[in-house]
């Protein structure tokens, strides 16, 4: 008897400032990555698929990004915290449109 299936990993990657396409509220939102990945009897051995999202956390919406988005996405994290963290209050953000 071969036992097989799938299992879901989840990585935060980033927590980002920026105005929800949802709601419209400059927030923090998630940068999240799941992988789903083949198992052969409970042992993980490769993954099937890879997805990003960003989740806002004022309203929960949740929007699928591209690889190539949440690279940069995950740069410009990397490049404010850098600077210090969060954007000086009244200084206009980023919006962020799929």
């Amino acid at each position: 008897m071969i036992i097989f299936g799938t299992k879901g990993y989840l990585y935060q990657l980033a927590i980002l400032t920026l105005v929800c396409g949802h709601c419209g509220n400059p927030s923090a939102h998630t940068l999240r990555k799941r992988v789903t990945k083949f198992t052969l009897f409970f042992v993980p051995l490769f993954p099937v698929s890879t997805k990003y999202a960003t989740q806002c956390t004022f309203c929960g919406a949740e929007q699928k990004v591209t690889a190539e988005q949440a690279e940069q996405l995950q740069a410009q994290g990397a490049a404010g915290g850098a600077q210090g963290g969060q954007q000086p209050y009244g200084q206009p953000q980023q919006p962020y449109r799929s």
